[in-house]
């Protein structure tokens, strides 16, 4: 079962750099913005998939817990600095 775990993390972990291409080569601001946010999601899954291989899920969890909160007020403050500097308007 850990060799499953281990094959999907892979996975997971060719699809953060297909979403670093996304982030770095994006046509606009708003494509790099959820190119970040993806591959801060995709962490996470790989955080919570390193906990279940070594056996120690409940300390992966409260890790990926606060890297969750500061991804998502990472993307706040980048959603409010792009609105305040003009380059997205609603």
């Amino acid at each position: 079962m850990a060799n499953f775990f281990l094959i999907i993390g892979v996975g997971m972990c060719v699809l953060v750099l297909f979403c670093l291409y996304r982030a770095t080569c994006g046509p606009g601001v708003l494509n790099r913005a959820a190119g970040i946010s993806a591959i801060g999601t995709k962490t996470l899954i790989i955080l919570l998939l390193m906990g279940v291989i070594y056996g120690r899920v409940e300390m992966f969890i409260d890790i990926s817990m606060v890297y969750a909160l500061l991804n998502f007020i990472g993307c706040l403050v980048l959603a409010k600095y792009l609105e305040r500097s003009g380059e997205v308007s609603c």
